[in-house]
């Protein structure tokens, strides 16, 4: 008995993809109450060190990893964040409200302590997320979202390579040291990669696959997608084998800080590199508000 075929089978056209969200124009901020703690909520994600001040212990701006003002694709933009929160997350075990990751992002990235969940900087963070959510569909892990996830380098990631990269890719903008770099206003335009003044041992972007993957996407700044994957992998590593502000939750000593939080290859804490254990000669967390 041979095999039969519907019409409909046949003439299938492959599924065509969903457009990109795109979230919703500035102009598009409503003049009400409203509108106004959307902007407020703006202002504080791209000068986050002058809005939030009480809460930031570096010089560091949301907008220094989530570009465009939260936008952009493929740099963890916020509009795709937002709708996939409550969420479990293995870092700290249990399922974390929205509020609860944001409160990470100070602690960690920000290298310096959450304000209360009722506090109108979190207030006006979290309506800016959600204006830029606007009409997202909810619990839809959306393209663009997080950073990208690059498939394992062919050759293991190296400092020597690395250091090649940054100084013809990176050096210009971030500085020879990765200090970072100020405009003539003294505003950081290009944010510190290492050092007291840049995130800490427990933020999401000292994870190599992390860094590899924003790296991949969006830098040089302008011309995401240049540097190949090796080259990626090889600048993440040697961004993250230098020192910066101490992991907050530091457990007695760089060895058992690492094996509590850090203890696989995508961390480079409690590693010793060029002759230097990582972690051990990390000030501490906290910056300038400790």
């Amino acid at each position: 008995m041979g095999l039969t075929y519907s019409t409909a089978t046949l003439s299938a056209e492959p599924a065509k993809k969903a457009p990109a969200f795109q979230p919703p124009a500035v102009a598009d901020i409503p003049n009400n109450e409203f509108g106004k703690i959307v902007r407020e909520g703006e202002k504080i994600f791209t000068n986050t060190s002058k809005y939030a001040s009480a809460f930031v212990g570096n010089q560091l701006n949301c907008a220094s990893c989530h570009l465009d003002a939260g936008r952009k694709p493929n740099s963890a933009p916020m509009w795709a964040a937002y709708v996939v929160y409550p969420a479990y997350r293995s870092k700290n075990g249990h399922v974390n409200t929205l509020a609860e990751r944001l409160d990470g992002c100070f602690r960690f990235s920000m290298n310096g302590k959450a304000p209360d969940a009722g506090d109108p900087v979190m207030t006006a963070l979290q309506t800016y997320m959600f204006w830029l959510a606007s009409n997202a569909p909810t619990g839809v892990k959306l393209e663009g979202q997080g950073y990208p996830k690059l498939p394992a380098p062919a050759q293991k990631a190296d400092y020597v390579r690395g250091q090649a990269v940054y100084a013809n890719n990176c050096a210009l903008c971030h500085g020879a040291e990765g200090q970072g770099q100020k405009s003539a206003s003294g505003h950081w335009a290009f944010p510190p990669l290492w050092g007291p003044e840049s995130f800490n041992w427990g933020a999401g972007m000292h994870q190599l696959g992390n860094a590899a993957g924003f790296i991949k996407a969006n830098m040089p700044l302008g011309q995401g997608g240049m540097l190949s994957n090796q080259q990626a992998w090889d600048v993440a590593y040697y961004m993250n084998a230098h020192e910066r502000p101490q992991d907050p939750r530091f457990k007695e000593s760089v060895a058992a800080t690492r094996k509590a939080f850090h203890d696989d290859d995508d961390s480079l804490y409690g590693l010793t590199i060029n002759g230097t254990l990582l972690g051990s000669k990390s000030v501490p967390s906290g910056g300038k508000i400790r």
